[in-house]
């Protein structure tokens, strides 16, 4: 990965790159950890990568973990400078860089910003990458499912996603997103964060989880007693839209052409503005969407990079993480222990989550 940086360096003719971000010190540490506070992009530490050397600034108060516990399995030798916690990093970084050109993966007066270029490189996954995205989708996958099939009517939406929690935690899982929504909820927001409100018979679980730097993307819903008509017949309508979707995420196809194929298979099934009400994903892979597409984004799908399309119809929602391999796509959060509608597609068969009915 530091190759990479220093390849987009010769590239943008850059002297250094500062890395702040807490994704890509994952990305370039091999999925190591930076961070203290969960709820920022931002680490507690920089790693500034030089031509013929690597810089990492820390202060004092996170300098004995950072190298004995994350910097212990970086492969490529580096020097340290710390300073005490109540200085100011900043001005110290400015010292040292100065009258050079730096770019770097967050917005500084005097810096080149080069997040988007990180972006693409690093949305290309190694085969180490790969499989650790592949048990991190299959464990993910596994918690909401369990979660689905455990919860019980009269629980809360915060009950439900306390139990999804402590199941991702206990798996070494930072979550990023946890979306839970009960009856008439999933039907009024796309984006239902947990309430006091009791499960009477119809449930939508959201997990975006990392580990390793890496996020998969998940959901699953369940329904108590017998399926609606309406829910029976969308759920297929649904399925096509995904399908079509992930079908047509290929290798040379554009962002934006994968999300116009979505927009005419929603037409197609009768709902053309359906699309409009939550953005349908896009690119994946060190932070739960890389790109979201719409319908003019230009950059090309390539092998090896990782897909969650989220496509919704009232009081529905399908969501899965994909990887675009040479022979085909593969859904990384497929477990086989979970009911499927069995979709065929251009002379293909495609299989995508289905409600779980229960009758308990």
């Amino acid at each position: 990965m530091i190759e990479q940086v220093r390849s987009l360096m010769e590239e943008k003719q850059l002297d250094g790159v500062l890395i702040q971000k807490r994704n890509n010190f994952s990305w370039l540490t091999g999925g190591r950890r930076n961070h203290i506070v969960l709820n920022t992009p931002d680490g507690v530490c920089q790693l500034l990568v030089w031509k013929d050397d690597i810089v990492l600034i820390v202060n004092q108060m996170e300098e004995k973990r950072i190298i004995e516990e994350e910097m212990a399995y970086f492969d490529h030798p580096y020097q340290v400078v710390t300073m005490d916690w109540f200085e100011d990093d900043y001005t110290y970084i400015q010292t040292i860089t100065k009258e050079k050109r730096i770019g770097t993966d967050t917005q500084m007066e005097g810096f080149e910003y080069i997040e988007p270029s990180l972006s693409h490189v690093r949305s290309i996954l190694s085969a180490s990458q790969i499989s650790q995205y592949e048990t991190l989708c299959y464990d993910a996958a596994v918690i909401v499912e369990s979660v689905c099939k455990d919860m019980l009517p009269g629980q809360t939406e915060h009950e439900i996603a306390s139990l999804v929690a402590q199941k991702a935690i206990a798996q070494g899982m930072t979550i990023e997103v946890l979306l839970v929504a009960t009856d008439d909820r999933i039907h009024q927001y796309r984006h239902p964060i947990p309430t006091e409100k009791a499960l009477q018979k119809h449930a939508l679980v959201v997990l975006c989880a990392e580990r390793h730097g890496l996020v998969a993307n998940v959901t699953r819903s369940v329904y108590f007693g017998h399926l609606p008509k309406a829910l029976e017949e969308n759920k297929v309508r649904l399925a096509r839209i995904d399908t079509v979707m992930n079908a047509a995420t290929r290798p040379g196809r554009t962002i934006g052409e994968v999300l116009k194929a979505g927009i005419a298979q929603y037409e197609k099934e009768g709902f053309p503005d359906s699309w409009k009400k939550l953005h349908q994903g896009g690119k994946t892979g060190f932070v739960s969407r890389e790109i979201i597409a719409v319908p003019s984004s230009t950059e090309e799908v390539q092998l090896h990079q990782v897909y969650t399309w989220n496509p919704s119809l009232p009081g529905l929602k399908s969501e899965d993480t994909m990887i675009v391999e040479k022979e085909g796509n593969r859904f990384l959060t497929y477990t086989g222990q979970w009911g499927y509608i069995e979709i065929e597609h251009e002379g293909n068969m495609y299989r995508r989550p289905d409600i779980l009915v229960r009758h308990e």
